[in-house]
Order: C-alpha cells, then sequence, then structure tokens
C-alpha cells in the first residue's frame, strides 16, 4: 500500500510527498525527525512534520543562501553559520577561499543524522580542515563569542520551536555587534505569498538594528508558494548596489561549481514584484532609491 508524507503546511493548504523507502525516523532532544526515499526528490529530510530539504532541489537554497553575499562582500575571511545542520550551506561556504567557518546548529544529533543519512548534501564538509563544529543556541553563540565574522548566515527552521529566538530584536543586535566592516549578515525569511507576516515582521527587526536592510528572492521547488524570501542586513554594505561587472569578474575568479546561481541569477534576485513590495513598505511603496537605507520601524510587530 503507498505511503505518503503529508505537510499540512497552512489551514487551507497540504503538500503529499510519496514515501518509497524509509531511512530514519525518531527525535532528538529538540524535535522529531524523519527522512525518506522519494523516486523525484531522493532522499528528504522532514522537522516536526515540516519538509526542509531534498537531495533533488536543495542547491536552489542552499546557493542562494550563501553565493550573493559572498560574492557582494568579496574578500569573506571567517563565517558563523546559524542552523544549517543539513551541511548544505557549509559545503557552499567552504567553496571560498575563506579562513573559517563556524558551524552553530542546536542540534548535534541532527548534525550527526544528516552527516551521515544526508552525504550527497554535506559532501565531505565536516572534515575541511576550515570547518569548526560548535554545537548549541545560536542566539546564547552571538551573545557571548568574541569572535568578530565578515558573514552570519541564519539558515534556520521558521520561527517556531528552536528557531523562534532568531527571528527577534536581540539576535540581531548581537550579529551587528561581532560583524566587522562591511559586514552582513544574511537569513531565510519564508515564502511571502503564504507568509507576509512573516516577511514583514524580521524585516522590522534586521532594520531597527541595521542601516541597510532588505531581501531577495529565489525558487525552491520543494517549497510551495514559488518565491523564498532570503533576508540581509548590513551597517555599510549596500548588497544591491554592487556593480554587475564587480560580481562577474568576481565568480570567474572563483571558478565557482555552481548549479544555480551565476552573476545574471545575482542581479535578478533583487527584482522584486510589486506584490511583495507592497507587503513590505505599504500600497504606497516608495520608489527604490529611497528605499536603500530601510527606515527604523516606530513600532515592533510582535508574533
Amino acid at each position: 500500500m503507498t505511503e505518503w508524507f503529508k505537510e499540512l503546511l497552512y489551514p487551507f493548504y497540504a503538500q503529499s510527498i510519496r514515501i518509497d523507502r524509509w531511512i530514519f525516523r525518531g527525535k532528538t532532544k529538540f524535535q522529531k525527525v524523519a527522512i525518506f526515499e522519494n523516486e523525484g526528490l531522493g532522499r528528504v529530510l522532514c522537522l516536526d512534520g515540516v519538509v526542509q530539504t531534498s537531495e533533488a532541489d536543495e542547491f536552489y537554497y542552499h546557493e542562494m543562501l550563501t553565493h550573493p553575499a559572498m560574492m557582494a562582500h568579496g574578500h569573506v575571511k571567517d563565517v558563523l553559520i546559524i542552523g544549517g545542520a543539513d551541511g548544505g550551506v557549509l559545503r557552499e561556504v567552504l567553496k571560498h577561499p575563506i579562513r573559517k567557518a563556524v558551524l552553530v546548529d542546536i542540534d548535534d544529533e541532527l548534525i550527526e543524522l544528516c552527516r551521515t543519512l544526508l552525504p550527497t548534501i554535506w559532501a565531505g564538509a565536516g572534515e575541511d580542515p576550515r570547518t569548526v563544529n560548535a554545537p548549541g543556541d545560536g542566539v546564547k553563540f552571538v551573545a557571548e563569542t568574541k569572535d568578530k565574522f565578515d558573514l552570519i548566515i541564519v539558515d534556520s527552521t521558521d520561527p517556531m520551536g528552536p528557531g523562534e529566538g532568531l527571528f527577534r530584536l536581540p539576535f540581531f543586535r548581537n550579529c551587528q555587534r561581532i560583524l566587522r566592516k562591511g559586514g552582513l549578515v544574511v537569513t531565510q525569511n519564508g515564502v511571502p505569498f503564504y507568509q507576509p507576516a512573516e516577511l514583514r515582521a524580521a524585516h522590522d527587526y534586521r532594520a531597527g538594528v541595521f542601516e541597510r536592510a532588505g531581501y531577495y528572492l529565489t525558487e525552491v521547488p520543494l517549497y510551495a508558494g514559488a518565491h523564498m524570501a532570503l533576508g540581509w542586513a548590513s551597517d555599510t554594505l549596500d548588497f544591491p548596489a554592487v556593480p554587475p561587472a564587480t560580481i562577474r569578474k568576481r565568480y570567474a575568479a572563483r571558478n565557482l561549481n555552481t548549479r544555480y546561481y551565476n552573476p545574471a541569477i545575482h542581479g535578478a534576485c533583487f527584482a522584486i514584484p510589486n506584490h511583495f513590495q507592497a507587503i513590505m513598505y505599504g500600497p504606497e511603496a516608495a520608489k527604490p532609491k529611497a528605499r536603500a537605507k530601510a527606515a527604523k520601524p516606530k513600532a515592533r510587530r510582535s508574533r
């Protein structure tokens, strides 16, 4: 009898993925974990009943959470990855000539499960001498560390459970504290079509701390809703304004092996549909130049 993994995404919408073979079903001290195989998607990772990634399409998300920021900055040496137990972001970061990548995920059991059961995603990143595996609470880490970073990548779940604190004001204040001049933070920010409140609230927190803040878009086939929003913030780097010629030059020099990201995609990902602009800035959205430096919100949204 055919078995299906049903993900109830919203009260009015669900998706189902056929389970061809179970790889793992169990719990860590933080969450329920399910990994199964599907004919079209390969191995699929689910946490607390929510689909996270698959072998077939993970590169859409991991490349876009990593390479636009790396290329825009141009000289990243030290990277902090918050979350990212599946290893995909770490793998992409290590394609660059960095000094170290510190991986901080609250669930050390999940890290080991993914390293063992999702080897095509980790791709040996854990054995790279530049990798520093520091399992723990990302909120606590940024509050206590004395280290400085050029780039912070927040590869978290949605703002619930273990990932809730990664979408709050104190977290972004501490990110600002540990970033070097010219550094930036990038975050996953949900699906704007179905999660407009999450998009706006997280942006308000970032913009309330940093001089510049915004978001860009990618597509992830596994995530219902077409566009996936990735947020960014920096005190000095105008992320979308880095000249296309600079991005092309840096991309060629790195000789990156990417399946989705390229310099043309880099420029296109900052093109925001009017519908999403209205979510962020209201129906009378300001012109792009006026939004280059995000205004600090007068009130915080609670969730």
